[in-house]
């Protein structure tokens, strides 16, 4: 049987994009931007964005359609000894899927929340004790007990995941990227265009774009900018190289890698006028320094932003955009991560795509479930520190090197890529993989691994670093390199 292909172009880049764009859009870039330098951060932004996001992403891209295969596959092909790479980056999704869809569930629950503003006057209580129930005995490995009301949405999340991945790529995963991606573009612009319209809107946005044309020569601000392109664009773990392997032979790669990337960055964009706006409106309200009310993560999602817009005019409409949107932002991203663990599974072992679909998503969601008790969000927030600071920066780093440096496929890749695209890449594009995204992900790992070895990330015991952080990415490893030593490939594993 033949490989299974994007019904077309669109739904293939609406997939890609979907899957680049999430939660950390939202609620990250605005954020790295603001300590950042602001909008001079946008020079080295923009840089990383087409010396390493544009540059990555054909490579991954071209390596997806070229060899027809995930990522396990497709490395293998390269070299039988470069299989435990992609399962090591199957394993990245596999735990990110696991925690990523409890972020998702609090988002369904709180789109409830917000026709009434069920939230109160105090949000940071309200989440941290009403919702989530965190006491003070609980930690990353005292979670506690289940909490229902947080459960059913989360297996909500997981059953739209499984749809996409059971009903195929043109019916599930295509089908609902055209529905979720115009969807999602529509609701943040119909809300950025709403509160600039807000006193004191305009005033957060300026704070946030306001340049710091000093912060150029810090170059740790370069590493955030770089480590921000790598993270934005789901590269690395995966994702793009299973994506990719559903395009029809003679696919333009080259165009297809630079819309995603321009419209992902872009969207990023859009997404710091809308929260720095609101942020700029809240200040004003209050009465107070935007310093005082600007965060990032789960507490800008979760507790700022329940806040701003008990302030809001139509607070009953805005609200249930806002958290739609983010809802619609981590449903994309979750269906492209279990596409990846599915596809590769597929080609493993043979299994059917409702075989591999059931298993995977079934599994995944038992485990998942220890994200949904009290402790929850603390053990969300040291696994995430580790995947994300080291894991998955890690694998983008080995991937660079064994296709540029060990298997030297550099010039092979650029010779297919530019034989199916209108737009042709040249020797800066060899270059910037090789060296310049080599030597930044070496500088960005080598800090992150002196910070999370000299410093208890959080605050949190020890032996909970050792067990969910180093135990974690050590039990990541061996289980790739099991998972390459088993049986062959089957002969139907392009079914």
């Amino acid at each position: 049987m033949q490989r299974e292909q994007w019904a077309s172009r669109t739904g293939f880049i609406l997939a890609a994009v979907g899957s680049a764009i999430g939660l950390g859009n939202i609620w990250r870039f605005p954020y790295m931007a603001y300590e950042n330098g602001g909008g001079a951060f946008l020079i080295p932004y923009f840089f990383a964005m087409l010396t390493a996001g544009i540059p990555f992403m054909i490579m991954e891209f071209g390596l997806g359609q070229k060899l027809r295969s995930a990522a396990p596959r497709a490395f293998s092909l390269l070299s039988s000894k470069a299989e435990s790479l992609g399962w090591f980056q199957v394993s990245i999704a596999a735990v990110i899927a696991c925690y990523y869809v409890a972020v998702i569930g609090w988002a369904i629950s709180y789109f409830g929340f917000s026709f009434t503003q069920s939230w109160g006057a105090d949000a940071n209580g309200f989440f941290f004790n009403n919702y989530l129930q965190l006491g003070s005995d609980n930690g990353p490995s005292a979670l506690g007990s289940l909490q229902w009301h947080i459960v059913g949405p989360v297996l909500l999340a997981w059953a739209v995941s499984f749809y996409a991945t059971y009903t195929g790529v043109r019916t599930g995963i295509e089908r609902l990227g055209k529905i979720l991606m115009p969807v999602l573009f529509l609701m943040v612009l119909v809300l950025t265009l709403r509160v600039l319209m807000l006193p004191g809107a305009v005033d957060g946005v300026n704070w946030l774009f306001k340049p710091d044309f000093g912060a150029l020569t810090n170059p740790d601000v370069w590493s955030a900018a770089y480590g921000q392109i790598f993270f934005t664009l789901s590269v690395g773990f995966a994702i793009m190289i299973a994506y990719s392997s559903y395009l029809p032979k003679k696919s333009d790669i080259n165009n297809n890698a630079m819309m995603t990337v321009f419209i992902n960055c872009g969207f990023s964009l859009l997404a710091g006028v809308m929260i720095f706006a609101v942020l700029g409106y809240m200040a004003a309200e209050q009465g107070v320094a935007i310093t005082e009310v600007v965060s990032a993560g789960v507490g800008l999602a979760f507790v700022t932003i329940p806040t701003a817009i008990n302030l809001l005019p139509l607070p009953w409409l805005l609200g249930p955009m806002f958290f739609l949107a983010l809802v619609v932002a981590g449903f994309s991203s979750h269906v492209s991560i279990m596409e990846a663990i599915v596809s590769s599974a597929m080609d493993k072992t043979g299994w059917s795509r409702r075989k591999a679909a059931s298993v995977i998503c079934g599994g995944g969601a038992i485990v998942s479930l220890a994200f949904a008790t009290n402790g929850g969000l603390l053990l969300l927030d040291l696994v995430d520190y580790y995947i994300n600071n080291v894991a998955l920066l890690t694998s983008c780093l080995i991937e660079l090197l064994v296709v540029g440096w060990v298997l030297f496929k550099m010039p092979e890749l650029r010779s297919h890529v530019n034989s199916v695209s209108e737009i042709t890449v040249g020797r800066w594009w060899e270059f910037t993989l090789r060296y310049l995204c080599v030597a930044m992900l070496l500088v960005i790992i080598g800090n992150n691994l002196l910070t999370a070895i000299s410093e208890n990330y959080g605050g949190y015991a020890t032996a909970d670093q050792l067990v969910f952080g180093w135990g974690l990415l050590a039990a990541m490893v061996v289980g790739s390199v099991l998972l390459s030593r088993q049986t062959s490939y089957p002969v139907a594993a392009e079914a």
